[in-house]
């Protein structure tokens, strides 16, 4: 193998390995409680590796939600994709959504650090990015085959993707207990039947 092929393996396996540990260390104590030297020495890197791959510790966390909300639609489009039915796969992707959120490092990363660390606005930018066009293309192609009354998909898209959030976050709290995702499930089940015609 040629040395600049070596080269690139080794810088891809440092900025794998930074975004492994960060999601770790992110995932068991939050963003504001980890620094960047327990990042490098938890990676077995220099600083300097990381100021090579990343800006600093923001850059690294929004790579870490990128990485964590791209694996979340992988399991939703697997969960839609393994159905023929257009109704099918929305509902199966809506309820892999829930569980797939309710493993708690996606849950503290994309949910409870993702909004506090980026701020509101680009955290929406990249839920809207990574999940809310897909939910967007399956109402419009459900509305347009006749299955879901006609009406406008854009506020159908966000209150469906604030009511997942939402209960996602619920999941996530303190209060809830691990019967919850079960019921939760149903419930969601049962809004959207209310969204099919006839």
């Amino acid at each position: 193998m040629r040395e600049d092929g070596v080269r690139a393996q080794r810088r891809e396996r440092t900025r794998q390995a930074l975004l492994r540990e960060g999601r770790r260390l992110f995932a068991e104590r939050g963003y504001g409680e980890v620094g960047l030297a327990e990042i490098v020495q938890a990676a077995g890197v220099t600083k300097g590796a990381l100021y090579h791959h990343f800006t600093g510790k923001a850059e690294l966390f929004r790579a870490v939600l990128e990485e964590s909300q791209q694996e979340v639609g992988r399991r939703v489009a697997a969960a839609a994709d393994a159905h023929g039915d257009p109704w099918t796969r929305l509902t199966a992707g809506c309820q892999e959504f829930l569980t797939a959120t309710a493993d708690p490092e996606i849950q503290r990363i994309m949910l409870v650090e993702g909004p506090a660390v980026l701020g509101w606005s680009q955290w929406r930018a990249m839920d809207e990015a990574n999940s809310t066009r897909h939910l967007a293309d399956a109402l419009t192609a459900l509305v347009d085959a006749g299955v879901i009354a006609p009406q406008p998909v854009a506020p159908l898209v966000h209150l469906l993707s604030g009511a997942m959030n939402e209960a996602a976050l619920w999941l996530a709290s303190a209060s809830s207990d691990p019967d919850d995702l079960a019921s939760t499930r149903a419930a969601l089940g049962r809004l959207l039947e209310v969204l099919r015609t006839g």
